[in-house]
């Protein structure tokens, strides 16, 4: 139970008087802090934050926040409880009270005890219930401040906070007997605790009754719980959606994705993120364009985030296992086995359409991030660490490997990974690496980001892809950007990116990005491709509705910039292939959003010749 700054006026007849002149009570906020581990991949399935050593291991919550550190919580404004409320009265209100005074009260043993009225910044000794509050706190130590060290004397209270503050003190008044220091104990202090406790004997008997109640309560949730190391998450979506202007018509499809991940911790501090996946969602059949060939189909651009990590026949499969902790206070780790991403760990500075492939952010995968992030993935080790002597800025550095499971050396026959393919592994096979410079402080969020990368085409028998989240699928940019043109050609690649936002508001938020990306298709025997990318968005979260979000989003997916030079004679591949996005998500209710919106894809496959693609979906997000 909290200790309240009122609690040590309820142990002497002066400082009780001071009470019901005064009306003072404070709580101390719940200060119980987090670190920030992860930027999952769907922001309603795994947590971002992992308590710190002094939560409880099943306390791990799922946190969207792209800040270091989440703010403390300060307790100001309790609910008001009906002062003639009867002893058995079962009212939400009562309960929410209570709950508020056991939340305070683990907060209130998170903060150093007051040791000296001095302490407490707006108490003064002209004050005239100085000598009370000074006789309390060096005589029982019950006294503890808000976080700010202060009192705040004029606060009004209930006769319910009364209540609570008066066991408070006896309980630290039998402390005191029971630890053999009864002398400290002033006969006429229990004497008035003996007439406050009957004068608040119904309020006191309501609030252990219900205490009683709600230990009984946890006692069977606990007995029915499915585990008390494992939480389980999940987002089922579901979207109408179909493309017009080009020259082969697709059918009008329903398509879901639907993702169960389980969060586990052991210590409190770590989570294994083991997440199960299935739906039917695939991306469009954009055909073919006359007069261009295979260069130009099929277009990825425009791919929408329920498309991404999918079999496409509703097959259950596990899409990422990972786990992360913490190396000391200021250090903390990834370790991906199945499809780690590199925006897991790295912030990506867009926080407010940034879903990560959920169903509740932009409708793409382009319009959420910078596409730098989506160069290569799978199983590997990230760190990112953050220097309390520069508030603000953190450094990540990761490294993950395509195809990390395949010993290619003990392998023999004509099989797809045979004897004839180069090695795989963690170390000889496609791989990315990243380094990322952040900073983010108020309003204002950067981060600098290079890749060096191979990616490996697998002996000539897949093809390459460079933004593929190591699945060798193109997840955007056209295909002269992904692979130069041409199947089954592997790539050293060299990234350079910018990524920030800026909160103009409290409700609009502007973010940017631009990379360029230096490609040499080793197996191509043509001059290094030049990839570029760039995009602006506007989010407006709380639009019209807490809970609801606006984006528009306008920008150039990842195409080849010296098309020209390495295509001659074939203007129309020089095309920037411009997108543009608007979606408004509606939240009907806590767990469930609606969210309308169109996708227009000027000059598709970076060729002019090429129709405008125009997507529109109205997607369904279920969360739990």
């Amino acid at each position: 139970m909290s200790k309240f700054l009122l609690n040590a006026l309820l142990v002497s007849p002066a400082v009780f008087g001071a009470t019901l002149a005064v009306s003072a009570s404070a709580f101390a906020a719940d200060a119980t802090s987090v670190k920030e581990i992860a930027q999952p991949q769907a922001s309603t399935l795994q947590p971002q934050l992992v308590a710190a050593p002094e939560a409880s291991k099943t306390e791990v919550a799922p946190v969207f926040s792209n800040a270091p550190v989440a703010p403390a919580i300060v307790a100001s404004t309790p609910v008001e409880q009906p002062a003639a409320a009867p002893a058995d009265s079962d009212s939400a209100d009562s309960l929410n009270q209570l709950n508020r005074y056991s939340r305070e009260g683990r907060a209130a043993n998170n903060m150093s005890q007051v040791t000296s009225v001095s302490q407490l910044s707006d108490v003064r000794p002209t004050d005239w219930a100085f000598q009370a509050l000074q006789s309390l706190v060096e005589r029982y130590g019950c006294i503890v401040g808000y976080p700010d060290r202060t009192y705040r004397g004029n606060r009004a209270l209930t006769r319910y906070e009364f209540a609570a503050g008066l066991n408070a003190c006896i309980d630290r008044v039998n402390e005191l007997i029971a630890a053999a220091t009864a002398d400290l104990v002033k006969k006429e202090d229990l004497a008035t605790l003996q007439r406050l406790q009957e004068e608040f004997a119904a309020e006191l008997a309501t609030l252990r009754g219900r205490v009683d109640a709600l230990e009984a309560r946890t006692a069977t949730l606990e007995k029915q719980q499915f585990s008390t190391t494992t939480k389980l998450a999940g987002e089922v979506i579901f979207a109408v959606t179909d493309e017009f202007g080009q020259n082969v018509d697709n059918n009008t499809v329903l398509q879901n994705r639907v993702r169960l991940a389980l969060n586990t911790s052991f210590t409190g501090r770590d989570l294994l993120v083991t997440r199960l996946a299935a739906g039917n969602a695939t991306a469009f059949n954009y055909g073919t364009s006359s007069g261009v060939g295979a260069l130009n189909a099929p277009f990825s651009e425009g791919l929408q985030t329920f498309n991404f990590g999918n079999t496409g026949n509703n097959s259950v499969y596990a899409d990422w296992v990972a786990y992360y902790g913490n190396l000391g206070e200021n250090i903390k780790f990834y370790l991906p086995a199945i499809s780690g991403l590199h925006y897991d760990y790295a912030a990506t500075f867009s926080p407010a359409l940034d879903s990560f492939d959920g169903g509740t952010g932009a409708l793409s995968i382009f319009g959420q991030r910078n596409p730098i992030y989506l160069i290569g993935g799978g199983s590997g080790l990230a760190f990112t660490v953050q220097n309390p002597r520069l508030p603000g800025f953190t450094f990540s550095i990761g490294y993950l490997a395509d195809n990390s499971a395949f010993n290619t050396s003990t392998r023999v026959g004509p099989t797809t990974f045979g004897a004839n393919n180069p090695s795989e592994g963690l170390f000889e096979g496609s791989y990315s690496a990243l380094a990322q410079l952040g900073y983010t402080g108020g309003n204002f969020g950067i981060g600098l980001t290079y890749v060096n990368a191979y990616r490996s085409a697998n002996g000539g028998t897949n093809q390459v892809a460079i933004f593929d989240g190591g699945s060798a699928v193109p997840a955007t940019g056209t295909l002269l950007a992904n692979q130069n043109g041409l199947a089954a050609r592997s790539a050293i690649v060299n990234g350079y990116g910018a990524s920030a936002y800026l909160k103009l508001g409290q409700n609009i938020v502007l973010n940017g990005f631009f990379s360029y990306i230096n490609a040499d298709f080793v197996d191509d025997g043509r001059d290094q491709a030049d990839i570029w990318t760039y995009g602006v968005g506007l989010a407006f979260p709380d639009l019209g509705k807490k809970g609801n979000l606006g984006g528009l989003i306008f920008g150039a997916e990842p195409y080849l910039g010296n098309a020209r030079e390495l295509y001659p004679g074939q203007g129309a591949r020089s095309s920037t292939p411009f997108h543009a996005e608007a979606f408004y998500k509606y939240q009907l209710t806590d767990n469930i959003s609606v969210t309308p919106g169109v996708i227009w894809i000027f000059n598709p496959g970076q060729n002019s010749d090429n129709e405008d693609i125009i997507i529109g979906t109205l997607r369904t997000t279920f969360t739990f």
